[in-house]
């Protein structure tokens, strides 16, 4: 089946991660991918064996170019000219000072859609400023939110700064890819770390910006609704969600306590929310009387979101991420036979897939060079003088 973007040309200047997640959503849906990296001088692959690389920059060619020489410059005019969507993270101006900014390279390629992730936007105090995942999740307010309460800032255990940008900026290319259908126009699409991270505070940021409250930290409890939270049993602790009131009188009866139900304490969502501090215990108490799979199966039974909390492996390992296909196998010329992850979405004719291992950084160049027209002798005086 023909994949849903595979006549979309796309040209990959990033790096680290914000920029390559971007990326990756366009590749996994057939998107033609050109990565462009810096010359090695040794000649060495470096971490492009890593299975973080490997997970990032799967489905994709790759050409090494200086971009500090002039021919270099010149050859990355030449794939914008051919390219749809030109994707980049540098700091904001870095591509400017390079003489290929958005203004520059929309001149030759008025259709050209340029997307570009930053730190922190591309104007204001921060603008210049180095963006790293870490400084996001602080600056945007997300370590002031996870953790125990009173326990101090705590980072996520995943790079979610990054990743919910370049997911943005992934929507924003899309977008504009539709929008130029209409217009017959490219044009430029930004977003940034903080931008992102202040996006995914959601319900957080409105407890601020409309009732005016500063969101405390909550450890594993839902930090309104509740019973949502972590609560032990006989083997291993779980994750119980009763969030609504049918819940809450189903949990009860499943934990052989209907007297809680009529207790005023905890009559509705905002008193249960209030009193938590004494409901715990009593909820506690209960559960830890139950073997972990018994009680997820009672209280799913019973419409209460229950499951157990599991590590990477057991992850990978359980029956419904299996039946799911989240994981895709690839093949490796050097590393054989790897699992990567899969793509989240699925479209019901036409969907995205794992098709290739990523390249090594510019095993692509002469091929990509001959694509534009450059001889065997051209493309060798490029090698040789540390162009490509």
């Amino acid at each position: 089946m023909p994949l849903p973007l595979e006549h979309i040309r796309v040209l990959d200047l990033t790096r680290a991660r914000s920029g390559p997640t971007a990326v990756r959503q366009l590749a996994d849906m057939g998107a033609q991918v050109i990565q462009v990296t810096a010359p090695v001088e040794d000649g060495s692959v470096g971490g492009a064996h890593g299975s973080d690389y490997q997970n990032l920059h799967r489905n994709k060619r790759s050409i090494s170019i200086n971009l500090k020489d002039f021919r270099g410059s010149r050859l990355l005019k030449q794939l914008a000219e051919r390219s749809d969507v030109l994707v980049e993270n540098y700091r904001p101006e870095v591509m400017t000072r390079l003489g290929l900014g958005y203004e520059t390279l929309s001149q030759t390629n008025p259709r050209l859609i340029y997307a570009a992730i930053s730190g922190f936007g591309d104007h204001g105090p921060y603008r210049d400023r180095p963006g790293y995942d870490q400084i996001a999740q602080g600056l945007g307010g997300l370590m002031s939110v996870t953790g125990a309460p009173d326990g101090g800032p705590m980072r996520v255990g995943i790079p979610v700064a990054d990743l919910t940008a370049g997911l943005f900026l992934a929507q924003g290319v899309l977008v504009a890819l539709v929008e130029r259908e209409r217009s017959g126009r490219g044009q430029k699409v930004t977003t940034s770390l903080l931008q992102a991270m202040v996006q995914m505070l959601d319900f957080q940021a409105t407890r601020w910006l409309i009732d005016g409250q500063v969101p405390p930290q909550a450890g594993n409890d839902h930090p309104t609704g509740y019973p949502t939270g972590v609560f032990p049993t006989l083997d291993a602790p779980i994750n119980i969600a009763a969030s609504t009131q049918s819940m809450w009188v189903s949990l009860c009866h499943t934990l052989g306590a209907p007297d809680l139900v009529g207790d005023s304490r905890f009559t509705g969502g905002r008193e249960r929310s209030a009193h938590r501090g004494e409901l715990r215990p009593l909820l506690e108490e209960r559960t830890a009387t139950f073997a972990s799979e018994d009680l997820i199966q009672r209280l799913n039974d019973g419409g209460v979101p229950a499951g157990p909390i599991l590590d990477i492996r057991q992850v990978f390992q359980n029956e419904q991420v299996k039946a799911m296909e989240l994981s895709s196998p690839v093949e490796h010329p050097v590393l054989g036979e790897l699992n990567l992850l899969a793509p989240p979405v699925r479209l019901s004719r036409t969907a995205g897939a794992v098709r290739t291992a990523a390249p090594d950084p510019g095993a692509d160049s002469d091929q990509i060079l001959a694509e534009l027209g450059y001889g065997p002798a051209e493309r060798q005086a490029l090698h040789a003088s540390g162009v490509i």
